[in-house]
């Protein structure tokens, strides 16, 4: 795929929204344009994207059909574009010689459509996946019985939607912050009197006092591979001896959150884009992990820890006596109006590049259908295990980051069970950098102090990287029989 740019195509254009928003409520332009105190015409310019759609009158539409104006939001249409190169620079689509603006131009033209376009390109790729799986288990001279587990017990090919990619996308829309339970958090904090440092027995007395819950702690063996437990008919929490005191006040808040705000979770849950019974079950998960990480770290104490201690990551998990991903993740939920924090991304991986949790409110994209960039310090931090490792990079499009990550590991069990070990990447744009103390001693000015990094191969231009697994749809691949640099896609000087 091309790439070519145009100055109108980066102009943020929401005449494909107005339309299909006039379209449900089965109204003429006539008629829209009546009720908004514009001319038809006017409406007409708007819709086909020849006029912006002024303040005034998209305040009138949220009004009008009582939505929130960031339906309208310009990250939500970059996300789209972004997901849509990706997916277009499949091979399978190398013959159609389009271009970046072609795939801009479709997903603002019709954001509906272009996801649509998504949707049927993650169900090609499950389709794929099972065909594939079926493939390896026939080779291997598997019966047919066999066989049709595959393709009939992992669902593959009945369900393109992953339930975990639709929750990614949940909290992306939501920005990861959600204020009802920020109020629900700081509610219980009053009602129970809670304390941060006796915020374990605080908990624990909530839930005997008012909700009737004991709380009961299991020895591993009678309770292998549970971490927790509730029977809602004998009202008992079971809690596994094998988590520290930490661990245990977050499985306390998060099922104090299940039970007490739980109608709300549930509301918040009927997003329509999360399609499934599974996606909703997660998305409810994530929330009652949301509210227990606020009731851990207040928003405002800990708001205020953050800026006095520089974001010093260490400092506010021993404060909050909580652990590096938690931390973390609370840094990413800063969102409240007037008292945001830094604007951060956030990634985790398994040693073999798998992202099983992201978030990106720096602006950042992150590969959806297609391996990570191994540039990014991510992977560097497998290498030195518990050590924070610092990075300054520079994506394709100029934008520059600063980011740290940090490998964390998972108990499973006692001696005989797995540790899983992931790494966290936590990352903004370099202009916030000196708010966080691992900047200090950096050249944060300096051009050539910054590591070129892409999101994936396939749509990096760089053709000199060292590193490349795949070529580069935007280049044209040139192979020179009788020339061998360290990769066979990258450029060799002569």
């Amino acid at each position: 795929m091309h790439q070519r740019r145009s100055a109108t195509s980066e102009t943020p254009r929401f005449g494909a929204k107005v339309r299909a928003l006039r379209r449900r409520e089965n109204l003429s332009q006539v008629q829209l344009a009546d009720k908004l105190g514009v001319s038809s015409s006017y409406l007409n310019l708007i819709e086909n994207n020849r006029r912006p759609l002024p303040a005034n009158v998209l305040i009138r539409l949220a009004q009008l059909f009582k939505i929130d104006v960031h339906l309208f939001a310009a990250d939500e249409d970059a996300r789209v574009v972004a997901d849509l190169t990706e997916a277009f620079a499949d091979p399978l689509f190398e013959d159609h010689d389009l271009t970046s603006v072609d795939v801009r131009e479709m997903s603002l033209a019709s954001p509906a459509a272009a996801r649509a376009v998504l949707s049927l390109y993650r169900a090609y790729q499950t389709a794929r996946a099972a065909a594939d799986e079926l493939s390896s288990h026939l080779s291997d001279g598997e019966e047919m019985s066999g066989v049709e587990s595959v393709t009939e017990g992992s669902g593959a090919l009945r369900r393109p939607h992953l339930p975990s990619e639709e929750v990614s996308d949940f909290v992306q829309r939501g920005s990861n912050h959600f204020p009802e339970l920020e109020q629900g958090a700081e509610d219980l904090a009053a009602r129970a009197k809670l304390s941060l440092d006796d915020l374990y027995p605080g908990l624990v007395r909530f839930m005997d006092h008012e909700l009737g819950v004991k709380v009961q702690i299991a020895r591993w063996g009678s309770e292998r591979g549970v971490l927790r437990r509730f029977d809602p008919d004998k009202k008992v929490l079971v809690l596994s001896e094998l988590l520290p005191t930490r661990s245990r006040t977050f499985q306390l808040a998060h099922q104090i959150g299940l039970l007490t705000l739980g109608s709300t979770m549930d509301r918040l849950s009927l997003d329509p884009h999360l399609t499934s019974d599974e996606s909703r079950a997660l998305a409810k998960v994530s929330l009652a992990n949301y509210f227990a990480g606020a009731v851990i770290m207040p928003y405002a104490r800990f708001a205020s820890a953050v800026k006095e201690e520089r974001y010093d990551l260490d400092v506010l998990g021993r404060r909050f006596k909580v652990g590096f991903e938690q931390i973390c993740h609370r840094l990413t939920t800063l969102r409240r109006p007037g008292a945001e924090g830094v604007p951060f991304h956030l990634i985790r991986i398994d040693v073999g590049g798998n992202i099983s949790k992201r978030f990106s409110a720096s602006g950042i994209r992150f590969a959806r259908f297609s391996g990570v960039c191994p540039r990014w310090n991510i992977f560097a931090a497998f290498l030195t295990p518990g050590m924070i490792r610092i990075q300054v990079s520079r994506m394709p499009d100029g934008v520059i980051y600063f980011c740290i990550a940090r490998t964390i590991q998972k108990d499973a069990g006692g001696y005989h069970e797995q540790h899983l070990v992931q790494a966290i990447g936590l990352g903004c744009q370099v202009q916030h950098a000196r708010e966080l103390i691992y900047s200090d001693g950096i050249d944060l000015d300096n051009p050539e102090a910054c590591v070129p990094v892409g999101v994936t191969c396939r749509l990096c231009e760089r053709t000199d990287c060292e590193q490349r697994a795949l070529p580069s749809l935007k280049v044209p691949l040139r192979v020179d029989e009788n020339l061998r640099g360290l990769s066979l896609y990258a450029s060799v000087g002569k």
